[in-house]
């Protein structure tokens, strides 16, 4: 068999993962998709409590809307906002069932590589196919051969930590008990149980951060959530930018919940400690958590810790594999200067792809929120625009991979460039991430009907 006859594989069945198949086969191309979960967009339903910002309009793939059409699918309102939970039993699992035994559950991908060549030879090395280990649900391995590899396996499982380094504080990971990285879902009594009552911290700056602050203020104004209080981490200060683009935001949901927060920053459900990095966790005498920064203030006890400081790549099963990666961003270095926060506001990425997405390794894309890295604000139709170039790249279809098919929603934040944690000289200079000194401020969040979430997490405009 020749290197063509060979599949794709696709690593993922998330929102890009199922776009970049439905593309392929499109495209008259075999995908294999190798999803580690049981079902089609584990990684969603994980946050399923969560509402997206972007409508169903704008997070049904057309190529997966075509392949879904002769089962009966209905698309549903394109202007409403679907919750994870929606998105991947309305959308994703009928996808998914779609493509058949082109996705197989249970299917991690423990490595990635070139057959008979590790990352050091050159010798005949673009002629052999991708060698792919996959370890099975019940323990057996396999290794699969294929003309190209699609990853596209997100970075839900590789949250930030707490700490302002980018490593783990000092005593975070003894602080696991009390400590989780994803914005709790408050339905779940017992979930809500947790936190009803208590003095929480909430660690990001994103639209993470927004969502869990509006839940505890919900909370707080309930019933059963007396004396519920949240204090809100930022490594930076409070400005104009903040809350997000508001108004200003062409995804309305998403400037919504930044306008909630900001409207309600006087109602007192919790106060924000800014210009705060986090260089240790300890544990007070009555088992509650003290949050010590690296300015040497320690903060009041808090019973729980909520770290939302956004989400890294795990690039340990493509080390055989020769990727071109910005060294900040680990982002391919094509990609990574459109997207850098160091740089840019959320606002100015273009669409962009397989040129962008490039590696020095011919035939490796990495797509969806994996291809930005570190970088926040990865939007779905971002993704459905980079598997769509690069499934006609793979098709030999050059013309069709170069054209740009998206215009992609500005946030409404202002755009500028300076150090991504630097301090403001004065509110409004036009940095997305300002930080002024270090101050305490009231904050009270009141939670929208739906609070509007994101399709793939991973902080806002300047996650912490």
């Amino acid at each position: 068999m020749s290197t063509q006859q060979l599949p794709v594989a696709v690593i993922g069945a998330g929102p890009v993962g199922l776009a970049a198949a439905a593309h392929l086969t499109d495209r008259g191309l075999e995908p294999l998709v190798l999803e580690t979960g049981p079902a089609a967009g584990t990684a969603v339903r994980e946050w399923s409590h969560v509402r997206l910002f972007s409508t169903w309009g704008e997070v049904v793939d057309p190529a997966a809307e075509k392949l879904l059409a002769p089962t009966g699918w209905t698309r549903p309102d394109p202007a409403t906002h679907p919750s994870g939970a929606d998105w991947a039993e309305h959308y994703l699992q009928p996808l998914a069932d779609a493509l058949g035994e082109r996705v197989r559950y249970g299917a991690t991908v423990t490595g990635v590589s070139r057959t008979g060549r590790d990352r050091v030879v050159d010798a005949g090395r673009t002629a052999q196919p991708f060698t792919v280990h996959v370890r099975y649900a019940d323990g057996h391995e396999e290794r699969v051969l294929a003309r190209a590899v699609i990853d596209a396996s997100g970075t839900w499982t590789t949250p930030g930590p707490a700490g302002g380094d980018g490593l783990p504080a000092l005593g975070e990971r003894a602080a696991a008990d009390r400590t989780v990285y994803r914005v709790p879902d408050l339905t779940d009594p017992g979930v809500r149980a947790r936190y009803a009552g208590r003095r929480t911290a909430v660690i990001g700056s994103g639209a993470s951060a927004f969502t869990a602050l509006a839940s505890l203020a919900g909370l707080a104004r309930s019933d059963d959530g007396a004396g519920t209080k949240a204090v809100w981490i930022l490594r930076r200060g409070i400005s104009g930018s903040t809350f997000g683009g508001g108004e200003a935001d062409r995804l309305p949901a998403r400037g919504a919940l930044g306008l909630a927060a900001k409207a309600a920053v006087d109602a007192g459900h919790a106060e924000a400690v800014t210009g705060f990095r986090t260089e240790a966790v300890e544990r007070a005498d009555d088992g509650r958590l003290v949050l010590a920064g690296e300015d040497g203030r320690r903060l009041e006890p808090v019973d729980e810790v909520i770290v939302l400081t956004g989400f890294r790549p795990d690039l340990s099963f493509l080390s055989e594999i020769r990727l071109g990666l910005d060294e900040r961003l680990q982002a391919p270095v094509e990609l990574a200067p459109l997207i850098d926060p160091n740089v840019h506001s959320c606002g100015t990425v273009r669409p962009h792809g397989h040129r962008e997405l490039s590696h020095p390794e011919p035939g490796i894309h990495l797509v969806g929120m994996k291809s930005y890295g570190r970088a926040p604000t990865f939007l779905a139709m971002t993704g459905y625009e980079q598997v769509r170039s690069v499934a006609a790249a793979l098709a030999g279809d050059t013309e069709a991979a170069d054209r740009v098919e998206l215009t992609l929603p500005e946030t409404g934040v202002c755009g500028g460039s300076g150090l991504y944690d630097a301090p403001e000289t004065a509110e409004g200079d036009g940095g997305c991430c300002a930080a002024p000194e270090p101050q305490l401020v009231r904050l009270g969040v009141e939670t929208p009907d739906a609070t509007p979430g994101r399709e793939a997490p991973a902080g806002g405009c300047c996650g912490a």
